[in-house]
């Protein structure tokens, strides 16, 4: 490589943005690196169509890059001279080069943030700042998403009308979001492209990089550049956000997806701009094409939700993955690798998560989540099979969602309640019960659903804590009508359960 490269730009694996700034000039005296580590793939256990995509999405934008006339150096899984860190790679890129600086975008997770050090680059991605979640709720003991949400809809005038009011007259359109799905309307056809990345595969099985789940590596089916991801949300426009708001909650058998976008990997490593997806969505509703409700829905978590659980994460690290309100300390079941669950709805959640890599929001947080809380798993363990086996889950997006949100592990700060429920949450939502090995009306016995005695024994378990919380006062307002015998039957038929999770 030419000694008049002066300088060195790293690209992370999620920060394939043809968009950025960086990219609107060719400039010969920068290189840009990108590379394959270990130190990347190795620090949980990923699943094996995350490593695939993100390395296959690499490659592509690689070679974009190049068709632009930028010098780029990438370093594949398997060569030879790979370091497998992030800065003996860049040291060996810069002497290579006779490079005297290198450069970086802002990472998104803190572990990568304080290995690279800070930078005056951002990503060009996000609507709001790391710090905005924290200075606006700054003294205040619940930071809720509703109050950020609200925030940004004016700022970015979005569903707001002249006055400066919600469209519809409602911010949140939550309640007419939480429909069964009885086979009607058809879930629509799979937009997602195909992709033979057998070869890939070869080379991440060779430099013996370790992973979970199934690659299906010969039919690879996401989107793998912004052009594909633009392709996915157009056909969810087109044909599932009209009827994403009302089934967006619901679980079925029949059909994994429903009316879900499947953009979220597009969009956390950068296919997609955030504010340029809403904009799509929010037009289809001043066309016509989708109800209020399934647009304010979706945005909702675009908007608000993502940029939201961000600015919690950059608030609260680097001890919030540790953080254990509810002292669970329990190991995952052995299901959570393999699926053998007798539990039908927990069985098709996981077998979701490891056959595509995905799993709707749910599925994470009502089955796999409510399960594993129920059980009093640790929340540390869930977090890292959740950060593992999702191909959307990078760390500022999912340890909210998992400490925060799914386990309840710190203190409420999230979330007003923890999201725990009964069978009788999953029959309502769901058609798993009808196939189960178990009943979802029995609370006691042999062929009772475990969510039931678990989610009693919760709040038994956790009287002092959470009887206080007026949002869960139903369950202890029941509690209160039970007879000390039942109580015990409860609270020793949950100890089986939790003792024997492996056979459950």
């Amino acid at each position: 490589m030419s000694a008049t490269h002066r300088g060195v730009r790293l690209i992370l694996g999620d920060q394939v943005n043809p968009s950025h700034s960086w990219f609107a000039t060719v400039d010969p005296s920068i290189t840009y690196v990108m590379m394959e580590v270990r130190s990347e793939t190795d620090y949980v256990l990923h699943h094996a169509q995350k490593v695939l995509a993100i390395f296959a999405a690499m490659r592509r934008f690689a070679e974009r890059l190049r068709a632009q006339g930028h010098a780029v150096r990438y370093i594949r899984i398997g060569d030879a001279d790979n370091k497998h860190t992030l800065r003996e790679n860049i040291a060996m890129v810069m002497q290579e080069c006779g490079a005297a600086s290198w450069e970086h975008m802002q990472p998104d997770e803190w572990r990568v943030d304080q290995h690279l050090g800070p930078t005056p680059y951002t990503t060009e991605h996000f609507l709001s700042e790391r710090d905005d979640v924290a200075l606006l709720f700054k003294g205040k003991k619940r930071w809720l998403m509703e109050t950020f949400y609200r925030q940004m809809r004016v700022r970015y005038n979005v569903l707001m009308d002249a006055d400066q009011q919600p469209v519809g007259g409602s911010w949140n359109f939550d309640e007419e979001n939480r429909r069964p799905w009885k086979g009607t309307p058809p879930e629509p056809v799979d937009p997602r492209p195909h992709h033979d990345c057998s070869a890939l595969w070869e080379e991440i099985c060779a430099a013996g990089v370790a992973t979970m789940g199934n690659a299906h590596a010969d039919n690879l089916r996401w989107p793998l550049d912004a052009e594909e991801a633009q392709s996915v949300l157009t056909a969810f426009l087109d044909n599932a956000l009209p009827h994403f708001g009302t089934y967006q909650d619901a679980i079925s058998r029949k059909a994994r997806r429903l009316f879900h976008a499947l953009i979220s990997f597009s969009l956390n490593v950068k296919m997609l701009n955030p504010l340029d997806v809403v904009r799509q969505a929010e037009q289809r509703y001043h066309d016509g094409t989708a109800p209020i409700a399934a647009v304010e829905g979706f945005i909702r978590q675009i908007l608000g939700w993502r940029e939201y659980v961000r600015g919690i994460y950059w608030s609260q690290m680097p001890d919030y993955v540790e953080r254990n309100a509810l002292d669970n300390h329990r190991d995952l079941p052995q299901w959570f690798w393999s699926g053998n669950t007798k539990m039908q709805c927990v069985k098709d959640a996981v077998d979701a998560s490891l056959d595509t890599a995905y799993a709707h929001h749910i599925q994470r947080l009502m089955i796999t989540g409510n399960i594993a809380l129920l059980l009093g798993c640790s929340p540390q363990r869930v977090h890292e099979w959740y950060l593992g086996v999702y191909i959307d889950a990078f760390e500022w997006v999912e340890v909210p969602n998992t400490i925060g949100m799914s386990q309840h592990a710190d203190n409420g700060l999230m979330a007003t309640k923890p999201y725990v429920s009964s069978a009788a949450y999953v029959h309502r939502m769901s058609d798993a019960c009808g196939t189960c090995a178990y009943k979802h009306k029995e609370r006691l016995g042999d062929d009772a659903c475990p969510f039931n005695a678990l989610y009693w024994n919760f709040y038994l378990r956790h009287e002092d804590t959470l009887r206080k919380n007026p949002r869960v006062g139903m369950a202890y307002r029941h509690i209160d009508g039970m007879s000390a015998d039942e109580r015990l039957a409860i609270t020793e038929r949950a100890a089986w359960l939790i003792d024997h999770a492996d056979e459950l």
